[in-house]
């Protein structure tokens, strides 16, 4: 009772409440935002089916637009849109979403300061088959890099939908990412999604795990086998990429001292690299990276490409052990590593 009170929040019961994609927690989330607020709008370049935008078409037809296949002029459009006071919702495919059209985002949206909601589905190596062409791996960083723009990563359908609620609500630019495949879904249906503000899914005393997007269920699995092993993670979901919660990430260094990032993105722009900025800044400890380095991806099963580029719970656990060596060898310990 009398313990300090933490300023980030605390999660205590993780359950799956069964596999489900978060392009349709996204579909849910718009539809409600909608509902509430008669000035969301949804643009999509002819891929309403794939981004779950049915029902919104259906339920208010006069507030959808098909772009067409023309990316480019559908975020011209969309930050048109806004001057009038509506809320676009611009949604594609993640690659077609940036590296298509940063040109546009970085002019219309993001200097403008423009409230566009971009929404992002089938990124990262989970899209499959679909292969390199379509399995951007670098659109976080090419996001995050732009001012005014917030950065969000949700880790399954009910955060999915919650965060599409979210920015709906609030002023200025937005990059909201999400996925194709079938995940874990076990964040808490009725949650409060805060911008900004990470999610400590699991107290530990030995390393911190800062994971987003598909890959926190995977560093669940990786905190309840080091547990086995007598080794105690602390397990932080980073769905806000940017604006990054600073306080949050050192509050748990200071007590860990060391860290590990997994993201389903490269290693350079991503959320690692972030983490890095604020550690060398204010309290650098050993840290080690999860996360497709330096090579693009391609065609294959959702699950196969995870385990062939490394993004699982096994090398999160590798990645752990590794950064705790490093703080025992730095601190003078002689402690047989636990690889």
């Amino acid at each position: 009772k009398n313990k300090k009170k933490k300023k980030y929040t605390i999660m205590i019961e993780i359950k799956n409440s069964g596999n489900k994609d978060t392009r349709s927690g996204f579909g849910a989330g718009l539809l409600e935002a909608a509902r509430k607020n008669d000035k969301v709008v949804g643009l999509c370049a002819d891929l309403t089916g794939s981004l779950k935008m049915n029902e919104f078409k259906d339920e208010y037809p006069d507030r959808f637009f098909q772009a067409g296949i023309a990316e480019a002029n559908m975020m011209g459009v969309a930050a048109g849109m806004t001057i009038g006071g509506l809320i676009p919702f611009a949604a594609t495919f993640a690659n077609f979403a940036t590296g298509r059209v940063y040109d546009q985002i970085r002019q219309s949206i993001a200097y403008s300061d423009k409230n566009v909601k971009i929404a992002a589905s089938h990124a990262g190596l989970t899209l499959g088959e679909d292969g390199a062409t379509h399995q951007i791996l670098e659109d976080l960083g090419l996001m995050k890099m732009l001012p005014h723009m917030t950065v969000i990563n949700p880790c399954d359908y009910n955060q999915t939908k919650a965060a599409t609620m979210a920015v709906a609500e609030m002023e200025g630019p937005v990059y909201l990412r999400f996925g194709r495949p079938k995940v874990p879904n076990f964040t808490p249906e009725d949650q409060v999604f805060e911008i900004g503000k990470a999610l400590v899914l699991h107290e530990g005393v030995d390393v911190t795990i800062f994971a987003t997007g598909h890959m926190v269920h995977e560093a669940i699995i990786a905190v309840n086998e080091l547990e086995k092993e007598n080794i105690s993670a602390e397990l932080i979901n980073i769905h806000t990429i940017k604006p990054l919660d600073v306080e949050a990430v050192l509050a748990s260094v200071n007590k860990t001292k060391a860290a590990v990032t997994c993201e389903e993105h490269f290693l350079n722009g991503g959320l690692g690299e972030s983490i890095a900025q604020t550690l060398i800044r204010n309290n650098p400890v050993p840290m080690e990276m999860v996360g497709v380095d330096d090579t693009f991806g391609e065609s294959g099963k959702p699950e196969e490409l995870m385990e062939k580029y490394g993004l699982n719970a096994k090398s999160i656990i590798e990645a752990c052990k590794k950064a705790i060596q490093r703080k025992q060898n730095s601190l003078g310990l002689d402690v047989k590593s636990p690889c």
